[in-house]
């Protein structure tokens, strides 16, 4: 059951792109401020000329000619044809520029921060392979690095978003994705899942920290050595339960703050990835919880 103090404080945090904290959130904010600008073009005549001709024609002295019999304009249908043709054009232009040079399969620089991520019921856990470390509903970015996110879910199809920092990209079971951004400022920023999963669909949200590189490390070299994640912890975070819920399972304070962990081991996250898919004998991986899903060429269920 939820309860009050699973909800997740999202007080003093970045929530929007129109608030950037790095380059791919700019862009996003450029491209809104292009597409008012162009299309102002279309909506200003109308909101300065209807209140002009109902002015100059019905409500002054009528000084227009009249011209009963008049049918055709050719400069009236060149604006009115012509200037929307413009205004979409420009659009399409701008939206396919953007939309390439804003690629998530894009790498923001060379070398970057590797982190998998994993979407479970109703909590997101981060894998940090190179410092051996994993995180529930944290993720830690040092400032002016690339990172590149690798996602799948242990569930249903999910959608995670860092308005702030990036767009949103898609993750389902037994699939990988792509996401690369960078942070070119310090500060807290929200991430969400957007996907509708379940009644804790609300409560899965996660902070995103971006740190100094000093302070990164020294975040990063901080993980508590008393939690490991391993196949017994993670069968706890993988039940359908928001955070508090886990934390308590796990031994701790009941709260919403986030977990850090070691790694058990390596290979984690491409073990999670694996157990959706066949061996060729017709059985599935039963590591990591197994899938839920019924054995190939079966109608039955795992076992």
């Amino acid at each position: 059951m939820m309860t009050a103090g699973a909800a997740h404080a999202s007080s003093g945090m970045e929530q929007s792109f129109l608030q950037p904290m790095g380059p791919v959130a700019e862009e996003q904010f450029s491209h809104l401020l292009r597409v008012v600008g162009i299309t102002m073009v279309v909506i200003l005549p109308v909101l300065i000329g209807v209140p002009f001709i109902l002015w100059r024609y019905r409500y002054a002295k009528p000084k227009g000619d009249y011209t009963p019999e008049w049918e055709f304009s050719k400069a009236l249908e060149w604006a009115l044809w012509g200037v929307p043709v413009v205004v979409v054009l420009v659009l399409a232009s701008w939206l396919w520029y953007s939309t390439e040079k804003l690629d998530p399969y894009r790498a923001q620089g060379p070398d970057p921060l590797q982190v998998q991520v994993i979407g479970l019921d109703w909590k997101w856990v981060f894998i940090y392979p190179e410092e051996g470390i994993a995180t529930v509903n944290e993720l830690a970015v040092p400032v002016g690095r690339p990172v590149e996110l690798t996602l799948t879910t242990d569930t249903v199809m999910q959608s995670l978003l860092i308005s702030s920092l990036t767009g949103q990209i898609y993750a389902m079971p037994g699939m990988t994705t792509k996401l690369n951004f960078s942070a070119s400022r310090t500060g807290v920023a929200e991430g969400e899942n957007t996907q509708f999963n379940g009644d804790g669909f609300g409560l899965q949200k996660f902070t995103v920290r971006a740190l100094e590189p000093a302070d990164y490390a020294a975040w990063a070299a901080g993980g508590s050595s008393e939690l490991t994640l391993d196949e017994a912890t993670y069968a706890i975070l993988r039940r359908q339960s928001a955070l508090a819920d886990a934390r308590e399972e796990l031994g701790l304070e009941r709260n919403a703050q986030p977990v850090m962990m070691t790694l058990g081991r390596q290979g984690i996250f491409d073990q999670i990835v694996a157990k959706y898919h066949g061996r060729g004998d017709g059985k599935r991986h039963a590591d990591w919880g197994g899938t839920g899903l019924p054995a190939e060429g079966t109608g039955g269920g795992e076992k």
